[in-house]
């Protein structure tokens, strides 16, 4: 881990200049109208909550919500360490392929039970009914939880480095009964102790470098809300989703999440399809962002997501595809690949100039002038090239788009990079 915190990546400044974060307050559970007419059961009802473990009030949740409205979400859950933004790079790459992604920094809640309720409440809120979780460490083990008390609403699950159970945690942290006293600089070190420190492929040290300046935003509430939730003693009982629904990612080569605890995960859902990164560390959704963004998609495809990358709303909305596309941004899709329908090799002269992608008219050849043109130096202009260089690039991405499709329709249940 180098010393200091790293200044902010140049995609991770593009993406807070469009994408806004959002902040709500959800209710977690409602007062009892005995609790609001009677002042001395309310004394007598905070006096006997253990330290924080049952507050009542809002919940306050930080989150990003980027894509077209009409796409089921993927709602991703960090770990101790994450906060909402730590997912920017998977809400960039599958936004603009017309998934709806949604990132939360976790609320501060003191318990299991009362993030089932807050999570339900923020859902709720937000008029979301099913939902796709995307789980890395603590956020696995909630999505889990949540899977398992809310079976309806989780129609399938992303899980990386995820467990399932705490009883390990909890005998590794003593003093967690007076984690809320704690002060902050302590709690930071003692979460910060469980990233690797030392050399790292260039990736993961930038990784870890975003993250630790995540953690230092946090303030000693946070903190020790996330400490809580990862101490509290407690395990995932039998879902009842299908193992066919869940997805497990791991990283091979180190992690805070003890092999043992990952290996039960894979053991109580022997049916789930298995992706698995040779390396990544902690986080591999900012050091693996790519291979990380294609097994979301997959898995987004298998449980029946339908993208709507014509529905990705533009400047005159709430989201933006076009700001990345015309200022720079990543955007890739399956579907966008050329191929014999959509070349226009074949299809009957239009009327008017042919356009660029990006809208802008280009000459149409007209005799051996444009070609002269051409032999100066502008080779950018397709339209006039020879065309028999024109036909084998058409031949050659259209081999690429049945390539890549055939890619997604042969994805086995066990996956290696």
């Amino acid at each position: 881990m180098k010393g200091g915190i790293s200044p902010a990546p140049g995609d991770y400044a593009f993406f807070k200049s469009q994408v806004p974060l959002h902040k709500i307050s959800v209710r977690s559970f409602p007062l009892p109208p005995l609790l609001v007419t009677n002042v001395v059961v309310v004394a007598s009802f905070l006096a006997s909550s253990e330290g924080r473990g049952f507050v009542i009030g809002n919940k306050q949740w930080r989150y990003y919500d980027f894509g077209p409205k009409a796409v089921p979400p993927l709602i991703c859950i960090p770990g101790i360490a994450g906060t909402a933004d730590v997912y920017y790079k998977q809400i960039k790459s599958l936004s603009m392929k017309g998934y709806r992604v949604i990132s939360v920094d976790l609320p501060r809640v003191w318990n299991h039970h009362e993030w089932v309720h807050s999570f339900e409440k923020f859902l709720d809120t937000l008029s979301i009914y099913h939902v796709h979780l995307y789980g890395t460490s603590l956020g696995g083990f909630l999505a889990l939880v949540f899977a398992q008390h809310r079976p309806r609403r989780v129609k399938s699950l992303v899980l990386s480095n995820a467990f399932l159970e705490t009883h390990k945690f909890a005998a590794a942290m003593p003093w967690s009964p007076v984690v809320n006293w704690t002060p902050s600089f302590l709690l930071k070190r003692y979460i910060l102790s469980g990233i690797r420190d030392g050399p790292h492929e260039p990736f993961i040290a930038d990784s870890v470098d975003f993250v630790v300046g995540q953690v230092e935003t946090l303030s000693r509430d946070d903190l020790s809300s996330r400490l809580k939730l990862n101490a509290n003693v407690a395990s995932v009982g039998p879902l009842l989703l299908s193992d066919s629904f869940i997805t497990i990612m791991d990283t091979n080569d180190y992690c805070a999440v003890p092999q043992q605890l990952k290996d039960q995960v894979s053991e109580r859902f022997p049916g789930a399809r298995r992706a698995i990164l040779k390396t990544g560390g902690d986080f591999p959704f900012l050091s693996r962002p790519d291979e990380v963004n294609l097994y979301l998609q997959l898995h987004l495809r298998w449980v029946g997501v339908e993208a709507q990358p014509d529905k990705v709303p533009g400047d005159d909305g709430d989201n933006g595809r076009s700001n990345y596309e015309s200022r720079g941004g990543e955007h890739f899709d399956f579907d966008d690949l050329p191929g014999p329908a959509n070349t226009g090799a074949h299809q009957p002269e239009s009327s008017g100039p042919s356009r660029d992608s990006d809208g802008s008219p280009h000459p149409e050849p007209s005799g051996p002038a444009d070609h002269t043109s051409n032999e100066s130096g502008d080779m950018t202009v397709l339209g006039t090239f020879p065309s028999l260089l024109q036909a084998s690039s058409v031949v050659v991405l259209a081999m690429l788009q049945y390539l890549v499709t055939e890619l997604c329709i042969t994805w086995k249940p066990v996956l290696n990079i």
